[in-house]
């Protein structure tokens, strides 16, 4: 393997708008909501960034194909814009493209900025006439929570975990996530509902409850990124850099003659392999600080413990159920509400989890700050249980 990233590319600001129904504002309201609040974070005139990475997903029904809408909302200085979208992996693919170029030695400062304004274009939202030439001939009668659903049930017949005890470990994460999203003023939902509550919720797909499914939320995060060298020559003393970035796509084996089973996701395990390979890290466990990952539903959070090597097969109910993964316990996951209670954009999520991140780095967290946080793992799942996209970004500080 290559040397790879490792602290070749420091963030030197960030910004993310506040998720939610947004009815009030248009995706290049968000944008800017977002670029201003990482522009001025990053210490830089709008005029030092010298190429930006666009995320957005739903373009069927939102901005469109091309990169224009960023450039002409932001009013970038006539610099190249990339519009870039690998489903719910959009936002983690638009930073890798600013961190290999500043990598690279194109350019000193580039910026990565995703969004979606999902409420009021039909997707998830409103009805849409198609989902999408595939989505009619392949599986049509599939959703989201069905297959989701159906990973919860695989995963339970593999293990030998009865019905009740699998509901109650997939409610303590529903519970979790909820009690911290309470704490963040820019997440989606804020309420507090009871485990009684939410193991008592109407039921979407078995065995996943109204309090198991993330919303559909609209919002925007922004990261701009250099040099170590050049975020230090700009007065910067406590610099978050970049340890690791891999992307891993399904090449479709998984829903032919394979060994998988449906318990697990192929692409999530092989990009954790990769990105711990990369940022030198040898017992995720013991030195990672914190996760956020891609809890669509939240059985998915469950079971990438395991895919994540945070938890060993066959053990995130018991790790679950102790607290491994609460705002106390062994490694904090979702400590700003995750999908679940911070809100799924598509197109802005993996910036969002890199937000958070860089803020409990460089404590700037609030009522949420973990103690002394060295090293970060975001974790994105586009797609199926049988094909899809996962992303891992592992960022720390400079020292760690």
């Amino acid at each position: 393997m290559a040397s790879g990233i490792k602290d070749k590319v420091a963030i030197i600001g960030m910004g993310c708008s506040k998720f939610g129904e947004r009815w009030e504002s248009s995706a290049e309201d968000l944008m800017v909501e977002s670029f201003t609040e990482a522009l001025k974070d990053a210490g830089i005139e709008r005029s030092q960034i010298e190429a930006a990475w666009f995320g957005l997903y739903a373009d069927h029904v939102s901005l469109g194909k091309s990169a224009l809408p960023a450039a002409n909302a932001l009013r970038l200085p006539n610099i190249p814009v990339t519009h870039v979208e690998n489903m719910c992996a959009t936002g983690t693919e638009a930073l890798r493209g600013a961190v290999y170029a500043v990598a690279s030695g194109a350019c000193d400062i580039a910026m990565a900025i995703g969004v979606e304004k999902l409420k009021d274009t039909g997707y998830g939202g409103l009805p849409t006439q198609t989902k999408g030439t595939l989505g009619d001939l392949w599986q049509p009668s599939g959703s989201a929570p069905g297959n989701f659903a159906q990973l919860a049930y695989a995963y339970a017949s593999k293990h030998g975990v009865d019905r009740e005890d699998l509901k109650r470990a997939i409610g303590h994460v529903s519970y979790k996530s909820h009690q911290n999203g309470s704490k963040n003023p820019k997440a989606h939902l804020r309420n507090t509902p009871s485990m009684d509550q939410i193991l008592g919720a109407p039921m979407i797909a078995e065995p996943l409850g109204l309090f198991d499914c993330c919303g559909v939320s609209d919002g925007s995060a922004c990261a701009i990124v250099t040099t170590p060298e050049i975020a230090r020559s700009l007065g910067k003393t406590d610099i978050v850099t970049v340890k690791a970035l891999q992307l891993v796509l399904s090449n479709g084996v998984e829903s032919q003659h394979t060994s998988w089973d449906g318990t697990y996701f192929l692409t999530t395990r092989k990009a954790a392999q990769k990105a711990y390979a990369e940022a030198g890290i040898k017992n995720p466990r013991e030195e990672l600080s914190m996760t956020e990952v891609h809890d669509c539903f939240s059985i998915t959070e469950f079971v990438t413990m395991e895919d994540l090597n945070l938890s060993a097969e066959g053990t995130a109910l018991k790790d679950v159920l102790d607290g491994a993964f609460d705002a106390d316990g062994v490694v904090p996951c979702q400590i700003d509400g995750g999908l679940k209670c911070f809100g799924h954009p598509i197109g802005a999520s993996g910036l969002r989890m890199v937000y958070e991140c860089y803020l409990q780095m460089l404590g700037r967290a609030g009522d949420r700050q973990l103690k002394d946080p060295r090293l970060a793992l975001t974790h994105n799942l586009g797609g199926m249980p049988s094909n899809n996209v996962a992303a891992i970004s592992i960022i720390g500080r400079m020292d760690a």
